[in-house]
């Protein structure tokens, strides 16, 4: 078995004592007084060789349900999709694994142009001007779009959908907290943002409104409508946006959207139990100068040779924190590599095969659901997920549904109290025409 890590030996230790000058380990811990170290004995396993250690770690990793072994109907974020098999092998590459941040453009040249063509794309698919080289997931995308619509038109009121995903919802609020910035959610009618409680909370102190497109549950936001009431009183109007979707969906820049932001995980980055991930932030040419984090731009060296460097970013990003108009520092650029490699593989005429698949397998499996006796409470237009109404609490039937191989979908009853029983559906291109029947009838079963 290949070691991983190459241990250090004890003449390691040595020769690197001797080099920063002390006789033993503990002259490293002088400073420290003697009442306040501790010297016990820590209650862990002894240590392990690596080999004992992989076979203790892959018993515990084979406890859990993954979506190798399961059929998987959960998503709420989160989703398992067709990843090219380029992807690994690209992103695996020693020069991308272990790329820092290239502050060095004249040795940095790859990895700030797989940055800039992920950036080209995330416009493409938004409808954008610009985007910037990732953040770290969707829900802090999302704040930092609040920050940046509070700190442009200098207002404190953020009118938040309910319809955004919780957590997403939670991050924003968090974020809000510290900048003394008042949130106010918006409920939802028929599955969709309630456009008349918009109107009765739009007045002169609204920073932006926000909403989800395609929302938490799944349904097609209206964007045509939301936008002129988004707009009163110069307010910025900001989506959240799954970017497969975008793939068959007008793009949120048809609608006038300020900012776009979301969480590229459904283009080429796996589960991975939730994380890491990856978030895209797009925004007007105007804002260009305000987006969070990094931005690669495209220029010429002095033989006019085709070349990319960081642009339009204060030195404040990096070393005067308390000044910078954000506080995300790194980005994840690895996990941006991995869609812009499979956003590159499936090209324009794949994305939108992959998106126009999601539509179609959900509404099939919507459609059996109902003439199986199941309550779809709402209607309208949706991508790959819709919420069903269940006789039994979701946590029970989703364990007897693990019972049969499958994992069920998301408890929609966790984070709205008034839709306890329902349940969020998921079907994405990796779901057969068996799987969705076998999900059909076991959940039937479940829910007799």
């Amino acid at each position: 078995m290949p070691h991983r890590y190459l241990p250090m030996t004890e003449e390691d230790k040595r020769e690197m004592l001797k080099v920063i000058g002390v006789d033993s380990i503990d002259d490293l811990f002088a400073d420290i007084p003697e009442s306040v170290r501790f010297r016990g004995e820590y209650n862990i396993k002894k240590a392990k060789s690596e080999p004992e250690l992989f076979k203790e770690l892959s018993a515990l990793a084979e406890k859990n349900a993954d979506a190798k072994k399961y059929t998987s109907f959960l998503g709420a974020g989160v989703y398992d999709h067709y990843i090219p098999a380029i992807v690994d092998h690209v992103i695996s590459r020693s020069e991308f694994y272990t790329a820092y941040t290239p502050y060095q453009p004249e040795i940095s040249q790859g990895e700030l142009q797989a940055i800039f063509e992920f950036q080209t794309m995330i416009c493409e698919l938004t409808g954008m001007d610009v985007a910037n080289s990732s953040m770290y997931d969707g829900g802090t995308a999302l704040a930092e779009a609040m920050l940046l619509s509070a700190a442009h038109t200098k207002k404190k009121k953020v009118l938040l959908a309910k319809t955004v995903h919780p957590e997403y919802r939670d991050v924003v609020k968090t974020y809000a907290k510290g900048q003394q910035l008042h949130v106010v959610e918006i409920p939802f009618q028929h599955g969709v943002t309630d456009l008349e409680a918009l109107k009765a909370e739009m007045d002169d102190e609204v920073a932006c409104v926000i909403v989800q497109y395609p929302n938490f549950f799944g349904q097609i936001e209206p964007l045509k409508d939301i936008e002129p009431v988004a707009h009163r009183g110069k307010s910025m109007f900001v989506v959240a946006s799954n970017p497969l979707a975008l793939g068959i969906l007008a793009p949120p820049g048809k609608f006038a959207a300020d900012i776009v932001v979301g969480d590229v995980q459904p283009l080429g980055v796996p589960m991975q139990f939730g994380g890491p991930h990856c978030g895209y932030f797009a925004v007007k040419a105007e804002l260009m100068r305000k987006i969070p984090g990094r931005l690669v731009g495209q220029t010429t060296d002095e033989e006019g040779r085709r070349g990319f460097v960081l642009t339009l970013q204060a030195r404040e990003q990096h070393i005067r924190r308390d000044k910078a108009t954000s506080n995300i520092c790194s980005n994840q650029a690895l996990n941006a590599l991995a869609a812009s490699v499979a956003m590159t593989a499936l090209g324009k005429k794949g994305i939108k095969e992959m998106a126009t698949m999601n539509i179609q397998k959900a509404q099939y499996a919507k459609n059996e659901l109902i003439k199986h006796g199941f309550d779809v409470p709402f209607a309208g237009p949706f991508f790959n997920e819709f919420v069903v109404r269940l006789h039994k609490p979701v946590a029970e039937v989703n364990k007897q549904l693990l019972q049969k191989g499958i994992i069920g979908g998301y408890d929609v009853g966790r984070d709205y109290p008034e839709l306890q029983n329902h349940m969020l559906i998921a079907v994405t291109e990796l779901r057969t025409k068996e799987e969705i029947d076998t999900f059909v009838k076991e959940l039937g079963d479940c829910h007799a």
